[in-house]
């Protein structure tokens, strides 16, 4: 690992912690939808402890996988979040950090809450798959989740209103170079927040808990959509004037991952709403739901795919000797595709009884959603070799 990085250090070095986090995720949706989990939200250690001795070789394989991905990327994603906060103490010091924050690039500081907030999210996977007896105390963590959740986002707005006011009382936002959709790291950060106080709101069954938790992510989600719509507008605008920033071009496909912590945080209110208000909600909503919203990443996808193809983003920033950090953005959207098309699939499809799950259906319908998530692997330990080996 590279170290004392000084004024060569970016706050953007965070999403390279984020995505092994995102990965470790990944891996845990096989254990969701995979792992019986009768009267839980989601699968404890002793549900994988079951599945692990129940002599099914392909179901062992697949836990016995699962779980070594989850370890391996969690592991990397704290090992990568302490060296982060580490080289960003020391660029605090440097006139480099001075001048970031009187400049539209202020907002690359928003990757770390986005950051913290994956580590909380890893932090519960980590403890529900690893720690015996958790889920029969876990009623009493989740207000505490609540609470670090709350945490990040009050860091995150501060973060978000010191930049955004200054640029809205003292002007200077250079609208044409920021010709990309960057500037939407804000509110990928607010929707990480969202998606997290969701959880509580849907797997507590206190009805305090579930309430606070619906109220809380409907607050971030409202700053979500609203910023979201500011943010979008004005980066397209520039784009089409100007033609997109080649280095960060990338961000066009930020889209993806803001979609997809919004759609499983609409999944989670509803479960909430079902579980403890008495909301009836039909089983084709969540097919149509996350079809739709799958429906915009794909557009977001190729459309970003066309663009750096046409831009030779790929051949000099990912295959190729060209050094940007900004080249992490690429990983959250192939983390986000799998896991949203886990939620349509398994959520949606099986749930609507369209497709049988474990059928030759079920498993065709993975094969793309697996391409993605080896695709993103291989991605990410190619920019940890070039960015960060010492």
């Amino acid at each position: 690992m590279r170290k004392n990085l000084g004024k060569e250090y970016s706050p953007l070095y965070f999403l390279a912690s984020l995505g092994s986090g995102g990965i470790a995720v990944t891996f845990f949706m096989f254990l969701m939808f995979m792992v019986e989990h009768k009267g839980r939200s989601i699968p404890v250690f002793e549900d994988i402890q079951v599945a692990l001795l129940s002599g099914n070789p392909w179901l062992v394989s697949l836990v016995a996988l699962s779980v070594a991905g989850i370890v391996y990327f969690g592991i990397q994603h704290y090992r990568l979040l302490v060296w982060n906060i580490s080289e960003y103490s020391g660029f605090r010091k440097t006139s480099v950090f001075d001048s970031l924050k009187s400049t539209d690039g202020e907002v690359q500081l928003m990757a770390i809450p986005l950051t913290y907030a994956m580590g909380i999210n890893v932090m519960f996977i980590l403890g529900a798959v690893f720690v015996p007896g958790l889920w029969d105390i876990v009623e009493y963590l989740f207000p505490f989740a609540m609470a670090a959740f709350l945490a990040v986002g009050i860091y995150a707005s501060a973060i978000f209103l010191r930049f955004f006011s200054r640029v809205i009382a003292m002007g200077h936002f250079d609208c044409e170079s920021n010709n990309s959709l960057s500037q939407m790291l804000s509110i990928f950060a607010f929707s990480m927040v969202a998606v997290g106080l969701s959880a509580s709101a849907a797997m507590s069954h206190n009805v305090l808990t579930s309430g606070l938790g619906i109220i809380f992510a409907s607050v971030f989600t409202a700053v979500v959509v609203t910023l979201g719509i500011i943010k979008i507008v004005l980066g397209f605008r520039s784009m089409l004037a100007n033609g997109i920033n080649y280095e960060a071009s990338v961000s066009l496909w930020i889209v993806i991952p803001i979609l997809t912590v919004m759609a499983i945080t609409v999944n989670r209110v509803s479960m909430g709403l079902v579980h403890n208000f008495g909301a009836v909600i039909h089983p084709w909503f969540h097919v149509v739901f996350f079809s739709m919203v799958i429906g915009v990443q794909i557009l977001f996808g190729l459309l970003g795919y066309g663009v750096m193809k046409k831009m030779g983003y790929f051949g000099d920033f990912v295959h190729g000797d060209g050094k940007s950090v900004a080249t992490y953005a690429a990983i959250c959207p192939g983390v986000a595709f799998f896991v949203l098309g886990n939620f349509l699939l398994n959520k949606g499809l099986v749930a609507a009884g369209f497709v049988l799950q474990f059928s030759v259906a079920y498993f065709l319908l993975y094969i793309p959603l697996v391409a993605v998530q080896v695709q993103t692997i291989r991605v990410l330990l190619r920019l940890n070799a070039k960015m960060l080996r010492g």
